[in-house]
């Protein structure tokens, strides 16, 4: 009895063990053992030795070199001409009679031996929105231009980029969402210009609306033609990108609700909206191309263009309403007329690095070739691992490796 008892009791602890241990096996973290999970799966691991690794030198030498030309290629067929108007308004004489442009204040690429002779004069006058503005009035001579014709505006020392400027914008508001004041103070997006002494927001709001670029320019009028309205026609439609298109929306703001931004003084005078003058924004691409910022304090953006017609040759005359105060934050404007390529307007920086690391991969290749050639390393030499090269040391320094 006591033989038959023992030996279930033992059975059963054998049960119990065994359901312990099937029960602790289940809870383990352990990974299963396959190659996967452990990480033994086979992979390709590259030896770089001198027959692989010589010939890409020469290969991106020899693709990165076409590529570079043909970017200088295009970028020298590019034609345009750049004026520098920054102190017109100290500088240019007052009355009937132009003067010639300093030349460190013009610079032309045209493919023709055309001198573009620029000359300027300001003058006074009443534009509607203020009385007895400057304008500036530059006179300039190009050869046959291609479309598509820009007319670009170039600023100098204006930083964009600055994380604060960058910063002070509310796209709630550019959406077309009727912010409140309280809103714009809780996310303080817009600081330091949220609110005017009223409490009510400013539409747009932020630094980046605010010091938008205000010189007004007049179509390129030919000079000498007795038709009073012969004009080369550019629109300032399409200069905008898409994508800055989809970013502004008409607004819900009633024009009593807001107040335009301190500096747009002189397109809303008295400071105020009304509901024939409350800007949509949707519709305002030379805003678009403002609030796009800059990743450089030298910068150009699109004003006006033409894709169709020819610009013929001639003397053209740009009137400039001057506004902008660059001179204020040591900066230069200008204006920029410039054909365009399929890769873009004249800037040959890339082309030149293109060309640049060309020539270095061609100059190392050169270089590890003849240092392969005249002492060339054996693969798998175990004399350059460093603990060899530190045991080298040792024996030298004890006399050979002798005992003591």
């Amino acid at each position: 009895m006591s033989s038959d008892s023992g030996d279930e009791h033992a059975a059963q602890s054998r049960s119990d063990n065994e359901r312990r241990r099937k029960k602790k096996k289940e809870k383990t973290r352990k990974p299963a053992n396959t190659a996967f999970r452990q990480q033994r799966l086979k992979a390709w691991q590259p030896i770089l030795t001198p027959k692989t690794v010589l010939p890409m030198f020469f290969i991106l030498g020899l693709i990165f070199a076409p590529l570079g030309g043909l970017m200088l290629y295009a970028s020298a067929k590019v034609q345009e001409i750049v004026i520098d108007y920054t102190k017109c308004n100290q500088t240019a004489p007052t009355g009937t009679q132009f003067s010639s442009i300093p030349g460190d204040k013009v610079s032309y690429t045209f493919k023709t031996d055309v001198n573009p002779d620029p000359v300027w004069r300001k003058v006074t006058k009443n534009t509607g929105l203020k009385k007895n503005e400057t304008i500036c009035e530059i006179q300039f001579t190009i050869p046959d231009l291609n479309p598509p014709i820009l007319f670009f505006y170039r600023l100098t020392n204006f930083y964009q980029n600055h994380r604060r400027y960058v910063k002070s914008v509310d796209e709630r508001q550019l959406r077309g969402e009727a912010v409140s004041a309280a809103d714009l103070k809780g996310s303080d997006a817009c600081s330091p210009l949220i609110t005017d002494k009223d409490g009510k927001p400013y539409y747009p709001c932020g630094l980046i609306a605010n010091s938008l670029f205000n010189d007004t320019f007049s179509q390129p009028k030919l000079v000498g033609s007795t038709n009073e309205d012969d004009r080369y026609i550019m629109k300032n439609s399409g200069i905008a990108w898409p994508s800055d298109k989809e970013r502004f929306k008409k607004t819900k703001y009633k024009p009593e609700d807001v107040v335009p931004p301190p500096h747009w003084v002189d397109m809303y005078p008295g400071g105020k909206y009304n509901k024939t003058n409350m800007p949509d924004l949707s519709e305002w691409e030379e805003l678009m191309v403002w609030m796009r910022t800059a990743g450089l304090p030298t910068f150009s953006k699109l004003a006006m263009r033409n894709d169709t017609t020819k610009m013929a040759r001639g003397t053209y005359q740009v009137d400039i309403i001057d506004r902008f105060p660059a001179h204020l934050y040591g900066g230069t404007k200008s204006i920029v007329i410039s054909t365009r390529t399929v890769l873009g307007g004249r800037n040959p920086f890339l082309g030149i690095a293109y060309i640049v690391v060309a020539g270095i991969c061609m100059l190392l290749g050169t270089l590890f070739t003849a240092r392969h050639l005249i002492k060339p390393r054996k693969l798998g030499d175990h004399s350059y691992l460093s603990w060899n090269n530190e045991n080298t040391r040792e024996a030298q320094l004890t006399g050979g490796g002798g005992g003591v």
